[in-house]
């Protein structure tokens, strides 16, 4: 995609939970190859954005709009978001029981080939393909064989999420808390991760509640998010300031 072009263009949103207003007003826009952090306190509407944009059921759009690659989405259903090239991480990553981490894997791929029209992945050719991703999320290939999460530490769910974006390619990847309850190490896993991943064709809206993340991860553009609305906008510098005065000098 055209650099210059906006991968996420999002205008004047506002998003209902339970007929209770949580976004009122948001306008966002991310060129290809940029990240943007979303930082705010609990409750300021950092997950509700996320939900809206990835099409999350009961996240009710009622003005506005979500622009994704110059094409309107608001009337597609997730999966199709998924499909035409976003990705979403979870603060909680959800376990599957019964299912392994391998099939699971291989059907997503090889649904967005078949939507792209590409050839899909037999079995061999997909198992050299996923351990070559497992190595850079450092995770041993006995969790391939495992149910989706099932059993696993925070930290190894959040590595096999990780999995599942080099494994999807997304060129929009949204990642939310993705730092929450994770140790150091798994932090840096992570954060490695995340910044070998992204090039000039791939975009990233990081969420986050503190900055910790944003030490390992280099945004383009930090926001601040206060009750539904974006207030501020700035460089990585705004996050270390958030971290020194907390975020009552931006409440009005």
């Amino acid at each position: 995609m055209d650099n210059n072009k906006n991968m996420l263009e999002i205008n004047n949103l506002h998003v209902e939970v339970e007929n209770k207003e949580i976004l009122s007003g948001i306008d966002l826009k991310i060129k290809a190859g940029e990240m943007h952090a979303i930082m705010g306190l609990n409750g300021s509407g950092k997950s509700t954005l996320s939900n809206a944009i990835t099409g999350r059921e009961n996240y009710n759009v009622t003005k506005g709009d979500i622009i994704f690659k110059d094409e309107s989405i608001l009337e597609m259903e997730p999966n199709e978001r998924a499909l035409a090239g976003i990705f979403m991480s979870f603060q909680y990553p959800t376990v599957i029981p019964g299912v392994n981490n391998t099939y699971f894997l291989r059907a997503a791929v090889n649904a967005k080939k078949k939507y792209r029209g590409e050839k899909e992945y037999d079995a061999a050719t997909f198992l050299k393909f996923v351990k070559s991703k497992l190595k850079e999320v450092e995770m041993d290939a006995k969790y391939l064989k495992r149910a989706v999460n099932e059993g696993f530490s925070g930290g190894e769910k959040k590595r096999n999420e990780m999995l599942q974006l080099l494994c999807l390619e997304p060129e929009l990847a949204i990642m939310d808390e993705t730092d929450s309850g994770l140790d150091i190490d798994a932090l840096k896993i992570i954060s490695k991760g995340i910044n070998k991943y992204k090039n000039s064709s791939r975009s990233f809206l990081v969420i986050t509640h503190y900055q910790r993340l944003l030490k390992y991860i280099e945004p383009d553009v930090v926001h601040v998010l206060i009750d539904g609305k974006i207030v501020k906008s700035g460089g990585k510098e705004l996050a270390l300031e958030l971290e020194d005065k907390g975020y009552s000098w931006l409440e009005s």
